[in-house]
C-alpha cells in the first residue's frame, strides 16, 4: 500500500510506476532538493571561473574558437535546463507543502511531476554525449527530473573540461613564455656587445629566429589554449614540449656567447701566448739554420735537410688576430684564436724535429767522441796507456773525430779498430788470475 494512502485500499499505478507514498515524495524532494543546490553551485562557480571569463573576450582561433562555441552554448542551455529542472522542482514541492497528508490526485500528481517525463525544455544543436544523436535536433524535448539531471552534469562536465583546460594552459604557459622571451633578450644584448649578431654570425641569426617563434607560439596559446592541452593522463596537463624546445635552444645560445665572452677575457693572455710560441719557433727555426752551416763545415760527406724559414701565414693570422682585439671582433676572434693555436704548437714542434735532424751528425760525433775517451780511460786503469799499439790507434781516432771536417764513417771506424785494439790488448791480462787460480 502506498503511504498517506486510506488504509484497505491498494496504491494506485500511473503513468510513471507506481504511486509514491508520502514518505517516499519527500525522500524524493529532499535528494532532487540536494542535487538542485550543488548543480547550482556547480553553475555559480562556472560562471565565475577565470577561464570562463578569459574565452569569452579572447579573440579564439583554431581547435579552441571551435570548442568555445559549442560550449557557450552548452552553458546557456544549461542555465535554461536549470531554470526548468528548478520550476518543475518548486512546483513539485509547493504541491507537497499543500496538506500535511496529500490526498491520492496530490500523489498521483507528485509521482508524475518527481518520476514523469514532464519537464520539457529547449532542444539545440549541442556537444553533448547525453544526448541521443539518432535523431534530428527537435525544438522541444522532455524529460524527467532524474534524466534533467544527469544531462546538466554531462554537460557541466564536458564544458569545465573545457574551460579548465585552457584556463591551465593559459596559468602555465604564457607567463614562462615571456620569462624566456626576457632571458633570450639578455642574451640577445650580451651577443650584441661582442659582435654576434644577424647577418654576422650564425649565432646571431638563431637568436632572431628564436625570439620569431617565441613570439609565435605566445600568439598561438593566448588564442588557442586548447592545441596545446593534453587531456591524458588524468587530469590533464599543459603540453611544453615546444617552450622546452626553444629553452634548449636558448641554452645552446648562451653556451656559444659564453664561449665568445671567455675569447673576449682571455684574449690578451692568449695572444701573448701566441706570440711566445711563435717567437720560440722562429728562434728555433734560426738555431737551426746555424747549426746547419756549422753542420756542413764540421761534417763531411753528411746529408743535411734543409730549414724552412718561419710561416709567414702563421704570422699574418697572428696580425688578424690582434686587429680583431682591437676592433672588438670576439665572435671572429674565437674560432681564429682556436686554430691559430693548434698550428703554432705544430710549427714550434716542426721547428725543433728540424732542429734534431740538422745537428744529428753532431750529436754522433759527440757521441764517437765520447767513447773513444771512455776507453781510453779503462785502458789507463788498466796500465796500459804507454802501449804503442793503443796509442797509435787512439791518435789517429782523435785526429779525424777532431778535425773539420770530420768524415764521420772513417772516424767511427778508427774508433771501432781502437775499441778493438783495447779489447784485445786486455784480454789476456783479465785471463791471468784465473790462470793463477787453476795453479
Amino acid at each position: 500500500m502506498a503511504e498517506g494512502a486510506p488504509p484497505g485500499r491498494r496504491s494506485a499505478e500511473g503513468p510513471s510506476g507506481p504511486v509514491m507514498g508520502r514518505d517516499e515524495v519527500d525522500r524524493a524532494l529532499a535528494r532532487l532538493g540536494a542535487d538542485h543546490e550543488a548543480i547550482e553551485s556547480s553553475l555559480l562557480a562556472l560562471q565565475d571561473h577565470s577561464g570562463r571569463r578569459l574565452l569569452e573576450g579572447a579573440e579564439l582561433t583554431g581547435v579552441t574558437k571551435e570548442r568555445w562555441t559549442e560550449t557557450d552554448s552548452a552553458i546557456t542551455l544549461l542555465w535554461s535546463h536549470f531554470e526548468a529542472y528548478t520550476a518543475a522542482l518548486n512546483s513539485a514541492r509547493e504541491l507537497r507543502g499543500r496538506r500535511r497528508w496529500p490526498t491520492q490526485t496530490d500523489l498521483n500528481t507528485l509521482t508524475e511531476l518527481l518520476r514523469g517525463t514532464g519537464v520539457t525544455v529547449s532542444g539545440g544543436a549541442v556537444p553533448d554525449a547525453a544526448r541521443s544523436l539518432t535523431g534530428p535536433a527537435v525544438l522541444t524535448e522532455r524529460f524527467s527530473l532524474e534524466q534533467l539531471l544527469d544531462r546538466m552534469n554531462g554537460w557541466y562536465e564536458q564544458a569545465m573540461t573545457m574551460v579548465a583546460g585552457a584556463d591551465s594552459v593559459w596559468s602555465a604557459l604564457p607567463a614562462r613564455i615571456d620569462l624566456l622571451a626576457a632571458d633570450v633578450q639578455r642574451v640577445r644584448s650580451l651577443a650584441h656587445s661582442v659582435g654576434v649578431r644577424p647577418g654576422a654570425h650564425p649565432s646571431g641569426d638563431e637568436l632572431e629566429r628564436l625570439i620569431t617563434d617565441l613570439a609565435a607560439l605566445r600568439a598561438q596559446v593566448v588564442s588557442d589554449p586548447l592545441a596545446f592541452w593534453l587531456p591524458e593522463p588524468k587530469p590533464g596537463r599543459a603540453d611544453t614540449a615546444r617552450y622546452e624546445q626553444a629553452g634548449r635552444r636558448l641554452e645552446e645560445l648562451r653556451r656559444e656567447v659564453d664561449a665568445v665572452l671567455h675569447v673576449r677575457d682571455d684574449a690578451d693572455q692568449r695572444l701573448l701566448h701566441l706570440r711566445d710560441v711563435l717567437s720560440r719557433a722562429d728562434r728555433t727555426l734560426t738555431e737551426a739554420r746555424s747549426a746547419r752551416v756549422e753542420v756542413l763545415a764540421k761534417i763531411a760527406a753528411s746529408e743535411v735537410p734543409a730549414v724552412s724559414g718561419p710561416s709567414s701565414a702563421l704570422h699574418e693570422r697572428l696580425a688578424a688576430a690582434d686587429d680583431y682585439r682591437r676592433t672588438g671582433q670576439w665572435h671572429r676572434l674565437s674560432p681564429l684564436l682556436d686554430g691559430l693555436e693548434q698550428r703554432a704548437d705544430e710549427e714550434l714542434l716542426r721547428a725543433r724535429d728540424s732542429l734534431t735532424a740538422v745537428t744529428a751528425p753532431l750529436a754522433v760525433r759527440a757521441e764517437l767522441r765520447g767513447r773513444l775517451d771512455a776507453y781510453r780511460a779503462k785502458v789507463a786503469r788498466h796500465g796500459m796507456a804507454e802501449d804503442p799499439l793503443l796509442i797509435e790507434r787512439y791518435d789517429q781516432a782523435r785526429r779525424m773525430l777532431w778535425s773539420a771536417p770530420c768524415d764521420l764513417r772513417a772516424a767511427e771506424s778508427t774508433v771501432l779498430r781502437y775499441q778493438q785494439a783495447v779489447a784485445e790488448t786486455l784480454a789476456p791480462r783479465q785471463s791471468q788470475p784465473a790462470d793463477r787460480r787453476d795453479h
